[in-house]
């Protein structure tokens, strides 16, 4: 229903006077362009200290919540399922961080209110991305859960067990996490800033990955690190990795994909 729903609202986009292209435009990235996005990110955070801790303690608060209650409802093993699936809902905490961002490019002074409101600007739109990542989320936890067959049940664990186990358990993992990766990583920043339906977001979003694989799978192995790090620090470390990798993935956006065909969402000096 939500892909149908997407679709009708691009036929009907395509039917009027000024139809957009069905995908943005994007540029060849350098290898070293995810390093950029970081250090880019990071001047971000830099300059809004205090709004990017405010956004930091609550995603550290959000992820010591959601992890206390998989561990008293199904233990390790779903716990191991939402840390692996963490990947999926991590883009959307972000969303209301592209505004700092984005105000930061415009030489304004960002606020919390005003992100918040320029978080909920793309309602609509935000909303169906959630529920498809959401699908794709309970999916992985399922399949987490169904890897678990594979742990050594006897009371000698063999290595050659234990390591099928965390064999499939990564394949399965990779499978998914590429695909949300492929997906969201642009897709987000863009229906967040400018008038585009999720399809075209996502679309978009994918093709600018296939087209730069080298440099996006660098960036893929730096967020995946970034998030080992914020869980071996108790958390603590998502305070300042989340919306340092916020900041970077506008800068990511905004060096990937050329917009200029889709029009700003208006809500009074914003843009970009």
């Amino acid at each position: 229903m939500i892909f149908l729903w997407s679709l009708g609202h691009y036929i009907l986009q395509m039917a009027t006077e000024d139809p957009k292209p069905f995908v943005a435009p994007c540029r060849d990235l350098d290898l070293r362009a995810p390093f950029q996005w970081l250090k880019s990110g990071w001047q971000d955070y830099r300059s809004a200290p205090v709004l990017s801790l405010t956004w930091g303690l609550f995603c550290w608060f959000l992820s010591t919540i959601v992890t206390l209650v998989a561990w008293k409802a199904g233990g390790w093993v779903l716990l191991l399922s939402l840390i692996s699936g963490f990947v999926f809902v991590a883009p959307l905490l972000a969303f209301g961080m592209y505004s700092v961002s984005r105000q930061l490019c415009l030489g304004n002074k960002p606020g919390l209110v005003q992100t918040v409101r320029a978080a909920r600007r793309p309602f609509t739109n935000s909303l169906v991305f959630t529920l498809v990542l959401l699908i794709i989320f309970l999916l992985w936890a399922r399949a987490g859960t169904m890897v678990h067959i594979f742990f050594p049940s006897t009371g000698e664990v063999k290595i050659a067990d234990l390591a099928l186990y965390l064999g499939v358990g990564t394949a399965v993992g990779s499978v998914f996490a590429t695909i949300c990766f492929m997906a969201s990583v642009f897709s987000l920043p863009f229906i967040a800033n400018r008038e585009a339906d999720v399809i075209t977001a996502v679309v978009s979003s994918i093709n600018a990955v296939l087209r730069n694989r080298k440099t996006m799978f660098l960036w893929a192995v730096m967020v995946a690190l970034f998030t080992a790090i914020g869980f071996v620090t108790a958390m603590f470390g998502f305070i300042v990795i989340i919306p340092l990798l916020g900041y970077a993935t506008w800068h990511g956006y905004r060096d990937a994909l050329d917009v200029s065909d889709w029009a700003v969402l208006q809500e009074g000096k914003t843009g970009t």
